[in-house]
């Protein structure tokens, strides 16, 4: 029977959990009543009973504290208060790409224009991109026209960008790397608007 190969289900981060009520394990514990006042270390029983008069959770909020910390608090609101706080942060996270976009010696206008606005798409998605000029054969022989094209794009899109990697020769090719200046939505809106007149 032949090797097959399972697709992995994409994992939701798990939001780590508190101990709450019975499954605490200390025997004493440092009390945080429901309205936020230091209560002092109070036995697990004891804080267990100030909760359920309150109609309330007992909380496990410092399980490596000697003695763990724990909150009389409604333990559901609180998971969800902290689960929107993580996905609200990972909203936030982006994660930044290095895109390559090739280019010949000899690129035509027309192409070189449309490879430079495909640049500034990435750019304004806040990837970082790596611009390569590829030489074949004979063409070796005149680096000097890759160097004229890299700087030709750095200088078109100046205005956007920082350049990480002065354009240097590896091998058949020469390359820059630039990254988008941190105001670059800014710098494009008003770009639009310039356009717009």
């Amino acid at each position: 029977m032949g090797w097959r190969s399972r697709s992995k289900a994409k994992m939701k981060p798990v939001v780590p959990k508190e101990r709450i009520n019975r499954e605490i394990t200390a025997t004493s514990v440092r009390l945080i009543d429901e309205n936020g006042n230091q209560v002092g270390v109070v036995s697990l029983g004891e804080a267990l009973n100030k909760a359920d008069r309150a109609n309330l959770d007992l909380v496990e909020i410092s399980p490596n504290a000697q003695p763990p910390v724990c909150k009389i608090m409604a333990f559901g609101q609180y998971h969800y208060q902290k689960e929107r706080k993580m996905r609200e942060s990972r909203k936030k996270q982006h994660i930044v790409q290095t895109k390559e976009v090739k280019f010949g010696p000899n690129t035509e206008e027309h192409d070189y224009t449309f490879k430079k606005n495909n640049a500034l798409k990435f750019l304004a998605q806040h990837h970082k991109v790596k611009f390569t000029v590829r030489f074949r054969g004979r063409q070796l022989a005149h680096k000097e026209i890759g160097f004229k094209l890299l700087e030709k794009l750095v200088e078109d899109l100046k205005d956007y960008i920082d350049v990480e990697h002065q354009p240097r020769s590896e091998g058949r090719t020469i390359f820059t790397i630039v990254s988008p200046k941190k105001d670059i939505d800014k710098l494009l809106e008003s770009k639009l608007e310039e356009n717009k007149e």
